[in-house]
């Protein structure tokens, strides 16, 4: 992890203690879930830009609403299919006793989002509750010890990015991370990169991936076709979406949760472009679990988001620097920026 933000932010969601991160990669089929685990409970917030999400929890992290702490985020494939995977993230915490306490009963809180992948290949296989609890084994199985987990696994295995022109002329999304730490404050960002803009690196604009031409062996640049008055496809409702959890270690309030996950999206509009459409749900979860010891104020919470952004932008574009090209029989061509 690096110390300050001076070159490569590697990390990621497991360097902010009390996390764990596990994810489930559909053998059958490119798609999957990735479950953020708090065991012992964290402060949430969440922030949703995109117009057409697909969402489960997320009403109560309003700071008008009760609840106070979360146990588990989902983010999962499948469209609103993959929904089902929080049920599972749900029965595996139920069975270990973690939960709100309502009378005798503990109810596990776990928000959750979709993404849509379900044009790569056989739309009838998506996640499930099975494999929401694949996903939360695979979190205390790998305890953080394992290398960093990126590219295409769990929620990214079916992600693409690039489709402003068709899907017929996208490339491969995947999952990205990245974190720091600041004034004795961890921070960190987990992204699941299915977007329908091009991705950009942040640091000096470079085209990664994004549409291709329209002989598919180079990047078209989709903002700059669209200057030149070329015709976008027409947009596909919901065929997209970017989802993120950033989180810290300080302690938040709900309305500071939701504070760091609305600067966060800026991150978003750093490395993808365009950003938020019609056809993306995007959406960013924020959490923090209060375990570092350092002092907050206004000036500090301001720093955690701007940081936030940074780190999200970052994991985009490790998400997409470690996919890998999808060339399989029966499955749509979508070569990775590694590639292309």
């Amino acid at each position: 992890m690096a110390d300050g933000l001076v070159g490569a932010l590697v990390g990621g969601l497991v360097d902010i203690a009390g996390l764990h991160v596990g994810h489930f990669s559909d053998p059958r089929r490119p798609t999957g879930c990735s479950v953020v685990l708090a065991l012992d409970g964290a402060v949430a917030g969440v922030d949703v830009r995109g117009a057409a999400p697909g969402t489960r929890e997320t009403d109560l992290l309003s700071p008008l609403n009760t609840i106070e702490r979360i146990h588990a985020v989902a983010l999962c494939g499948g469209s609103a299919f993959g929904l089902d995977a929080a049920g599972g993230v749900m029965q595996w915490l139920e069975a270990r006793g973690i939960g709100v306490a309502v009378g005798s009963v503990r109810v596990p809180i776990v928000p959750a989002a979709v993404l849509f992948d379900l044009w790569v290949g056989d739309s009838a296989i998506r996640p499930d509750a099975q494999a929401g609890i694949a996903a939360c084994d695979d979190a205390l199985a790998r305890n953080g010890s394992e290398a960093l987990a990126e590219g295409n696994i769990g929620a990214g295995c079916g992600a693409s990015v690039g489709k402003l022109f068709g899907v017929s002329r996208a490339m491969r999304g995947g999952l990205g991370q990245a974190s720091t730490k600041v004034n004795g404050i961890t921070i960190a960002a987990l992204v699941v990169v299915n977007a329908v803009g091009d991705i950009r690196d942040p640091s000096d604009g470079r085209l990664i991936a994004g549409a291709r031409s329209s002989d598919g062996n180079s990047l078209l640049d989709a903002m700059a076709a669209l200057r030149r008055n070329e015709t976008p496809s027409p947009p596909a409702i919901g065929a997209a979406t970017t989802l993120a959890v950033v989180a810290t270690d300080a302690t938040l309030t709900k309305a500071q949760a939701n504070k760091m996950a609305q600067m966060a999206h800026d991150g978003f509009a750093r490395a993808i472009n365009p950003v938020h459409t019609p056809s993306d749900g995007d959406t960013i979860f924020a959490l923090a679990t209060g375990t570092a010891t350092a002092a907050l104020n206004a000036q500090v919470l301001g720093l955690i988001g701007a940081v936030a952004a940074e780190l999200v932008a970052q994991a985009v574009l490790r998400g997409v620097l470690a996919a890998r090209t999808l060339d399989q029989p029966g499955l749509p061509h979508l070569p990775a920026a590694c590639d292309l």
